[in-house]
């Protein structure tokens, strides 16, 4: 079989995350760091593009990577107008929708951007994004907000969900498509997404105030006072936004959203630290409880995922509350770079059929 070797680009708020594959084999792994001081200068993620394109060609051009052996390259998928699951081609559509932010801004929307910039210095290299933050398989009933002009939205946590998800199914001997799960991603952002036979008919929108609060996010606020804030004249809509997606939760409780950092905390005795952990363990053992409604209770497994599984602490005291309603397991960690790898390589292989972005209005 020919050897196929993907270079997958995951950016972050403040690393952008590269690796090599040659098949299924992982041959490089880096993780950038970016400074607040590098970041400053730029006024939007879009902004960043150029910044952060140098910076992985740098790094690879160090590794003495040769552009030339690449055959695909398949960034993490961003903040594009709505899409079904699925892998695919980076176009000038998707392009162009990542620069303006047509559902705003996030770091994802860079992935697109670089693997289409690097795909486009060698002839026959391919650029692929794989379920984005905005895949959307939603149950219109669950789209239902309470009033006629919002609109409740699908932004999550798509890939690392559905590749645990199909990890699951893989280890147990079931296909994902076979099963009902509840997957709860507990990371940077929260999300807590019902799977009905391979589809995630229903999740908290994790990036824009819906949901658990998470280390950096506000999750869902009381609307009332919300509104009053809003208009106190004490603060701009982008601070307001800030204190929902980026200085909410565990940074606006405890000035940290390093749940490692918390984690020592409350083992040397910090009382503060973890009443709001236990909070945010609270809130999303109701989310799964809500969820479990969605499923009408018949659920063959509730699965915890992201960087915050790894504190065995806090998944007990998740499987405590939610335990009755199915079996409770822990898939630590969120390997995205090898879900986009594997993604990458079946298009390759030409087990699945890359799509077409051509989401025009």
């Amino acid at each position: 079989m020919k050897s196929i070797r993907i270079l997958v680009i995951n950016p972050g708020s403040t690393t952008t995350k590269i690796a090599i594959y040659d098949n299924t084999i992982c041959t490089m792994l880096k993780t950038l760091h970016h400074s607040m001081a590098e970041l400053a200068p730029f006024k939007t993620i879009s902004e960043q593009f150029e910044f952060r394109k140098g910076v992985i060609l740098n790094e690879l051009e160090h590794d003495r990577i040769d552009l030339e052996s690449i055959d695909t390259v398949i960034g993490r998928g961003g903040l594009t107008y709505a899409l079904k699951s699925g892998v695919y081609y980076v176009n000038d559509l998707m392009v162009e929708h990542c620069l303006k932010g047509v559902m705003g801004e996030h770091a994802s929307n860079l992935g697109s951007l670089i693997a289409n910039e690097i795909a486009m210095l060698h002839p026959g290299m391919v650029a692929l994004i794989a379920d984005p933050v905005v895949t959307d398989e939603m149950d219109d009933i669950a789209r239902v907000s309470g009033h006629p002009l919002f609109k409740r939205l699908s932004i999550f946590h798509a890939l690392n969900q559905k590749a645990v998800a199909r990890q699951h199914a893989s280890k147990i001997g079931k296909h994902y498509e076979e099963l009902n799960l509840i997957v709860a991603h507990l990371g940077g952002g929260i999300t807590v997404g019902a799977h009905h036979l391979g589809r995630v008919i229903d999740v908290n929108n994790g990036l824009d105030g819906e949901g658990p609060f998470s280390p950096e996010r506000s999750g869902t606020l009381p609307a009332g006072a919300l509104i009053d804030l809003c208009f106190s004249g004490k603060y701009t809509r982008d601070e307001i936004r800030t204190m929902v997606n980026g200085q909410g939760g565990l940074v606006a409780y405890l000035g940290t959203n390093d749940a490692r950092e918390l984690e020592i905390a409350v083992n040397h005795g910090d009382k503060k630290a973890a009443f709001y952990l236990d909070a945010m363990v609270y809130q999303v053992s109701k989310s799964i409880g809500e969820m479990a409604t969605v499923l009408k209770g018949n659920i063959d497994g509730i699965l915890i995922t992201g960087g915050i599984a790894y504190d065995k602490k806090l998944m007990a005291k998740i499987r405590e509350r939610v335990g009755f309603i199915a079996p409770v397991l822990v898939y630590p960690g969120q390997d995205e770079l090898k879900a986009l790898a594997m993604n990458a390589l079946m298009v390759a292989r030409g087990e699945i059929e890359a799509l077409i972005y051509d989401k025009l209005c």
